[in-house]
């Protein structure tokens, strides 16, 4: 007798595993809000330890969850991942059932807390400015991202489970991730 496996919906979606990222260098900076000393300006983004970036110095005032049509400000949804959002980036442009599922999903309140789904353009930004080549979909989370050939809710579902915490409760035992200040509210 022959066992057919079906491949996981990662697989099926061409992501690799998820990927440790190494914190901001210098590391003392990786949780700087820019304005305060040492960083008084932006860093380009090209400087972070990954594209899109999974940590590093950013703004003062988080990014609100949601699903945007247009890329948010990158150094505000940098400080939402601090609080255990996860970031689900993808190509612009990118028109597919796949990603209508996801924005449906995340539109809904009872989905969305604590996840920003959002195209990844910011044209200023030199090599760092569009997601690596290939991937139509990164999944951020503080220090931890994964990357797609494909968009899948059902990736984005298991990604969110281990590294998201809702506003005001600790993380479950499925909790994957590490961020610095899990589950306070963002946006505010």
């Amino acid at each position: 007798a022959f066992v057919v496996l079906r491949p996981t919906a990662a697989e099926a979606a061409g992501c690799g595993p998820v990927r440790v990222i190494p914190p901001y260098n210098p590391q003392s900076e990786d949780r700087t809000h820019i304005g305060q000393a040492p960083v008084a300006t932006p860093p380009p983004l090209s400087t972070y330890s990954s594209v899109p970036p999974t940590s590093g110095p950013h703004d003062p005032h988080s990014q609100a969850a949601g699903v945007y049509s247009d890329p948010p400000p990158i150094y505000m949804t940098l400080h939402s991942l601090e609080h255990a959002t996860v970031e689900v980036w993808y190509r612009p442009g990118t028109t597919s059932s796949a990603l209508a599922d996801i924005q449906d999903f995340y539109r809904i309140t009872a989905n969305n807390d604590h996840v920003i789904v959002a195209p990844y353009s910011y044209p200023d930004q030199g090599a760092a400015r569009t997601l690596p080549a290939g991937k139509q979909m990164v999944l951020t989370a503080w220090h931890h991202m994964q990357s797609c050939d494909k968009l899948s809710l059902d990736v984005v579902k298991d990604f969110v489970k281990h590294y998201r915490i809702l506003t005001g409760q600790g993380a479950s035992a499925a909790y994957k991730g590490d961020a610095p200040e899990p589950g306070l509210p963002i946006g505010a």
